[in-house]
């Protein structure tokens, strides 16, 4: 007990610290929390760009015009330094779908389904389907040999009284593909036969085997089937591959005193195309721009330079963020970037989040000034972190990551994940959006003025280890992303 409360104290110490070194930030907070409060563009803007673009494919014509939007969103805000960073990558995109299932051969029924990114261009497979559980290695070994040259069944998540860890949809397709899978079929865990799209590929580029999703009632039900018998399926699909030009857009605001430590904010602008990405990740990307707008419109100059960025090819394998990162390398600039926050389907911000536990004390001395503001912030903070999203590349590279937690702000975000359900009338709360904006422009400034930062890049061994602490090399391994030898 005397040692957490000890720890308590020290941080409310360190807290007020903070606070007291920048005394500046309680007006420049309120001034931001009045702002967007009063004139947030965030919802009405998402609401603009869903109805006039739809989807936002990156390669398609779509996905240009929201490259466009964004960039003359934020030339109207003010800003002189807009650019595009254009880069030309292999990319994906669906053509023609046709899947059946049967106890023979001879007699398959079509079933509604959806293809998995990164399946081949052609193919056309008919085969046994074999029940492989969650899809996990150890489900694999259990059942020595049995799913060769067939096609896998495998569950999205965790089934239902099984535990443990789930991997990514890809990673899950690359264990298949490694005891000689022909073909994978994916079941999504939420009911209503909703179908989820995603990329099946852990490296961005093709698989060798066709990747689709089934709604979770089918699925359900050929897993009853194979308890006492054969099924077979037939997959036949379609697909583009080949290379695209894409662009990410960032505006940048120079520091004043700091100016070549860079702090980067960004979310992905791209969606997929079987809806219009309301929330993923219209809810992140266009709560970035409206950052990028309140700090024009109050003429903020933070000490350090800021970057706000729309990164393009987050769906098909974190393709823009990828490009941003390896330009940072080319011009030198990667030692320069202080923090990447990354807002992902981050619809409603009430507390904080960092890679580094050490941000705690910097992060809650702003978040304090936050919460006096507006006691709906909570000031909690986590020191968590994953991969699949545009903070990836940053922290491989050893550079600190973070961002915002609380409650999204919209109806069932999960249940239209990467579907055809994924639309506007998702986003049910403006003030949702506000929050967001504000809380994390409150950070974002904090960060940006704050006399010492207490954290640093990692270098290449701090990185490795940073890894292995958080349980990701297993996941990297399979994407080809684990650079280390041990």
């Amino acid at each position: 007990m005397r040692e957490s409360i000890l720890t308590g104290l020290f941080l409310i110490a360190s807290v007020s610290l903070f606070a007291q070194q920048n005394p500046t930030w309680e007006p420049v907070f309120r001034k931001i929390n009045d702002e967007v409060q009063q004139h947030s563009k965030a919802y009405s803007t998402l609401k603009d760009a869903t109805e006039t673009i739809g989807h936002r494919l990156t390669g398609s014509e779509n996905g240009s015009k929201a490259e466009a939007y964004a960039y003359n969103l934020l030339k109207s805000y003010g800003f002189t330094d807009v650019k595009y960073q254009p880069f030309e990558v292999e990319s994906w995109s669906r053509g023609t779908l046709a899947v059946s299932v049967g106890a023979n051969t001879g007699s398959l029924q079509p079933v509604k389904s959806v293809s998995l990114a990164h399946s081949p261009v052609k193919v056309d497979l008919t085969a046994e389907v074999v029940d492989m559980g969650n899809g996990l290695d150890s489900d694999y070994i259990a059942r020595p040999g049995v799913v060769k040259d067939k096609i896998a069944l495998v569950y999205l998540g965790l089934l239902p009284g099984t535990t443990g860890r789930s991997l990514h949809r890809s990673e899950k397709t690359a264990i298949a593909i490694k005891y000689g899978a022909k073909g994978i079929i994916v079941i999504n865990t939420v009911d209503g036969g909703t179908l989820l799209t995603g990329t099946a590929s852990v490296t961005g580029k093709l698989i060798p085997i066709p990747a689709v999703c089934i709604g979770k009632e089918d699925g359900m039900q050929w897993k009853e089937q194979l308890k006492t018998g054969l099924l077979y399926s037939r997959i036949n699909m379609t697909n583009f591959s080949g290379l695209i030009k894409a662009r990410n857009v960032i505006a940048t605001i120079k520091g004043s005193s700091l100016s070549r430590e860079k702090i980067v904010v960004g979310g992905h602008l791209d969606s997929w195309d079987l809806a219009t990405g309301a929330i993923d990740n219209g809810i992140g990307s266009f709560s970035v721009l409206d950052m990028a707008r309140t700090f024009q419109q109050l003429h903020l100059k933070p000490k350090r330079t800021i970057e706000f960025v729309m990164f393009m090819g987050e769906e098909q394998g974190l393709l823009g963020s990828k490009a941003y990162v390896a330009a940072a390398i080319k011009n030198k600039q990667i030692d320069h970037l202080r923090y990447m926050l990354n807002f992902d389907m981050t619809g409603d911000v009430r507390s904080y989040s960092s890679s580094m536990p050490e941000a705690k004390e910097l992060f809650q001395a702003i978040g304090a000034i936050a919460n006096k503001i507006d006691t709906t912030f909570t000031n909690g903070f986590s020191d968590r972190t994953g991969l699949h999203s545009d903070h990836q590349p940053f922290m491989l590279q050893g550079i600190p990551t973070g961002g915002g937690g609380g409650g999204r702000g919209v109806n069932g975000p999960a249940g239209c994940y990467h579907a055809d359900c994924d639309v506007f009338s998702l986003v049910n709360s403006e003030q949702g959006l506000k929050n967001t904006v504000r809380f994390v422009s409150m950070l974002l400034y904090g960060l940006g003025t704050a006399d010492t930062i207490p954290v640093k890049k990692l270098n290449d061994e701090e990185t490795k280890q940073f890894l292995l602490q958080h349980n990701l090399k297993e996941p990297l391994v399979l994407e080809g992303a684990w650079r280390w030898k041990d």
